[in-house]
């Protein structure tokens, strides 16, 4: 991935974490082991699976009391950044080194853990078509990363120190950014320490009357942008625009519903349908062919804080010519400026299979 778009990333990541208060925050470090396998979602990965990544996860969160009300909307999650090692255990995958940005959710009495964490990782072993063809999964040294852990968690049991102990997935993509991008999901168990920077004085938790939120339809406008590759290796990079405008209704203070429409105008399928056209004559692609596509789509944003996350299932209404299919879906975060400016980091995809990372800004009247 361009490493200026991964800067941006990782700035838009810590930006939104540096807007939350840190009145009377408390903060906790933990490491992790973990050891699993690369789950085959695609059977053109089958030559990659031939033995089980491990690694660590290192993190510094900080914890939330209700400084905030949407802290306690949300049982007082954590905020923090992680660090993961993972060597593959395969020559041809190489290692991957990662930053994160990630929030860790409570249920249970705060017995069980649900972290997500999104940020960027450097692979050392990439795709290269002399040196690493095998390497069809990692088509770029950056690359995008996702990852869960799903956690028995018990903190201050000593003086301070904890335990943990879970399942862990680990997602890494380009995100067709550059071919090839078959990319690679790691399912791990992973156990490891927690441990309170202050020896485990606790806060008590910040209570407020519930508050009612409700609002009219709102309307939006959002311009999306970014580069991207089609499935044919050395094709090329090109940029893309969609534009999109929708109408969402608030649901309550957590939720709203969305409906609209994208108009998308994504150069790689110009080369795309130029390629097939000689390629593949029996394909009947004509290079006249309209590269141009409108999509219809529902969706759900949900608010924490000054950010949400979307996410969004459409059907194309128009699309000459057929990639990857007629339904299409977008996931992602969303940061607001004020009332009504946002600047937003999608996923657009057919199913599982990425097309393009977006980065965008829009307007929520």
């Amino acid at each position: 991935m361009n490493f200026k778009l991964l800067l941006f990333t990782l700035f838009f990541k810590t930006f939104c974490f540096s807007q939350e208060s840190t009145k009377g925050a408390k903060y906790t470090l933990d490491a992790n082991q973990f050891y699993g396998s690369i789950i085959l979602h695609n059977p053109d990965i089958s030559h990659l699976i031939d033995a089980h990544p491990g690694g660590v996860i290192l993190s510094y969160n900080r914890k939330t009391y209700g400084a905030e009300s949407w802290e306690e909307l949300y049982n007082y999650p954590d905020l923090g950044y992680s660090f993961i090692y993972q060597d593959m255990n395969n020559e041809t995958l190489g290692k991957n080194y990662s930053l994160y940005a990630h929030y860790n959710f409570y249920f249970f009495k705060r017995n069980i853990q649900l972290r997500v964490g999104q940020g960027i990782a450097y692979n050392t072993n990439p795709y290269d078509k002399e040196t690493n063809f095998r390497n069809n999964a990692y088509g770029s040294d950056f690359l995008s990363s996702t990852y869960l852990m799903f956690n028995y968690h018990k903190e201050n049991v000593f003086e301070g120190l904890g335990f943990k102990a879970g399942i862990s997935i680990i997602h890494y993509s380009n995100a067709n950014f550059r071919a090839p991008n078959t990319s690679t999901n790691t399912m791990a168990f992973n156990a490891g320490l927690v441990y309170h920077l202050d020896g485990g004085k606790e806060m008590d938790y910040e209570h407020r009357e519930k508050e009612k939120v409700t609002e009219p339809l709102r309307y939006n406008f959002a311009l999306r942008t970014g580069l991207n590759e089609s499935d044919v290796i050395d094709s090329g990079q090109y940029g893309f625009f969609v534009l999109s405008a929708y109408a969402d209704k608030r649901l309550g203070r957590k939720s709203a519903i969305q409906l609209g429409t994208d108009v998308y105008f994504s150069n790689f399928l110009k080369e795309l349908i130029r390629y097939q056209s000689i390629a593949f004559p029996e394909n009947n692609v004509s290079t006249d062919d309209d590269y141009k596509r409108v999509g219809i789509f529902v969706g759900h944003e949900l608010f924490i804080n000054k950010m949400s996350i979307i996410s969004q299932f459409g059907y194309y209404v128009y699309y000459p010519f057929d990639f990857e299919g007629s339904m299409f879906n977008r996931m992602g975060l969303k940061r607001y400026f004020g009332d009504k400016v946002y600047g937003a980091i999608t996923l657009k995809s057919h199913g599982a299979k990425a097309e393009a990372v977006e980065f965008g800004i829009g307007i929520r009247l």
